[in-house]
């Protein structure tokens, strides 16, 4: 490899009144080091191979030059160390630790570069497309994500619970699909989320012309029975906001042994009937007191056409300084293992920690960059951006648990552990990736690698 000694003289002085030179002469180095930790757990889980199993390469194989593990890899693993547009590539797909953790040869092979990863992106099953002849299976997709998660538990729990929530993800012009929707004011998508706590077992992208709890019950339809294949006596609770309060997703729930659901319940003038003395009370301790007061009440209820039974419902009264604050959630849990407070505050006021991973997901997974015009190809950007999240779900979850590092954000695992610089020497015998001595976080690195 040829040196280049392009040199510049900065007008800045050491502490010993040295000049400070920068010259242009060191080894090729990567800034991506942390990727031989995303290789070490896709090694362990084989989840991008497992991925790649799920498309269906009509490719004539003496013309292939990048497997399809290759292709889905190397944008899993772009996304995990912060490139989130396919144009990153063509400039990325030179690094060796890019190499390394695709299977190519440093120094000798290359990744693929923007165009060809979009045509894997763009490429359907029933095209007859000439330059797209690679499709994703999506059931085999939405089933993989259920099973990684059924296999990262050790055993059987005795109880797990369900999130779904939906999110907006603006498009912009004439994209397919493309619906204004009230709530948010602008065009967006609807993408609708499960996760089981920090596991994500669902990402469905969505149109916005319809209503947001569209799609619940179909996914509750495979899922549970998938779960069931291999845990037959867990405790499901399913858990959502008001705007997933349906009759028919509470029906057959109802209908499912060991099945149970905590949705919220949107306020209405019948049900705040119902507390108007609870809150009034609460109104005047607040008044008193100067703080805010809440009481729980426990009522039987049944809307005039829309539920086909009456069901548990928990009301809120509560009081904050100059208003009112009624909440209502609806269950089938039992009473006697859950009272009213507790369920409320302890188990459906977690969800919003839902919002979290949401938020993690498309602000620092990058899924909010569908910006293809094709329906299917942002709903594979959506899947590809979950199984760079996969990664650092292990890390927090199995690898540092219950350590300071497992709390922290994805951002802050990729700029603290992942953006390291690296050299990669390649020998007969062995490659060789040079990490610097000051590596500020080396304890979380060698934690990871060694796990």
């Amino acid at each position: 490899m040829e040196t280049d000694c392009t040199q510049f003289e900065l007008a800045l002085q050491d502490g010993k009144s040295r000049r400070v030179v920068v010259k242009k002469d060191g080894a090729v180095t990567s800034s991506d080091g942390g990727l031989a930790v995303l290789s070490r757990i896709e090694q362990r889980r084989g989840w991008i191979r497992r991925l790649a199993s799920c498309f269906e390469d009509k490719r004539k194989a003496e013309r292939i030059t990048f497997p399809v593990e290759v292709l889905v890899g190397q944008q899993v693993f772009g996304l995990a160390q912060g490139y989130e547009d396919l144009a990153d590539h063509d400039v990325w797909r030179n690094d060796p630790m890019l190499a390394l953790a695709c299977g190519l040869e440093p120094y000798k092979e290359q990744g693929a570069g923007k165009s060809t990863l979009s045509r894997l992106q763009l490429s359907q099953r029933d095209q007859a497309d000439r330059y797209k002849k690679i499709g994703a299976d999506e059931q085999k997709l939405k089933k993989l994500l259920v099973d990684i998660f059924l296999e990262s538990q050790e055993a059987e729990p005795g109880q797990i619970v369900l999130d779904f929530d939906s999110s907006d993800i603006p498009v912009y012009g004439d994209q397919e699909g493309k619906f204004f929707h009230g709530y948010y004011d602008e065009y967006c998508y609807l993408p609708l989320f499960c996760f089981c706590g920090q596991w994500p077992l669902l990402v469905q992208l969505r149109t916005a012309d319809r209503d947001g709890a569209s799609g619940v019950l179909e996914a509750l339809q495979w899922i549970i029975p998938l779960i069931r294949t291999k845990w037959k006596n867990t405790r499901i609770i399913i858990r959502a906001d008001s705007g997933f309060c349906r009759d028919a997703i509470m029906t057959w729930i109802e209908s499912q042994e060991q099945a149970f659901f905590v949705i919220g319940l949107a306020r209405n003038s019948r049900l705040e009937e119902q507390i108007v003395v609870e809150l009034a009370i609460m109104a005047e301790l607040c008044r008193l007191s100067g703080k805010p007061q809440r009481i729980f009440k426990e009522l039987l209820w049944q809307t005039h056409d829309s539920w086909s039974r009456e069901r548990r419902v928990v009301a809120k009264a509560e009081a904050l300084t100059g208003k009112t604050n009624p909440r209502f959630i609806v269950t089938n849990l039992p009473q006697d293992q859950w009272a009213a407070q507790p369920l409320y505050e302890d188990l459906y006021c977690a969800r919003g920690d839902m919002e979290n991973r949401i938020k993690e997901h498309q602000l620092q997974l990058f899924s909010t960059r569908t910006s293809s015009h094709e329906l299917k190809a942002n709903q594979l950007r959506l899947w590809l951006s979950t199984f760079a999240y996969l990664f650092f779900v292990e890390l927090r979850a199995n690898v540092w648990k219950g350590r300071e590092a497992g709390r922290w954000e994805p951002a802050t695992i990729r700029l603290r552990v992942l953006k390291v610089a690296a050299t990669v020497t390649v020998s007969t015998r062995r490659t060789v990736i040079h990490l610097p001595r000051s590596h500020p976080w080396w304890e979380w690195f060698s934690m990871a690698i060694a796990a």
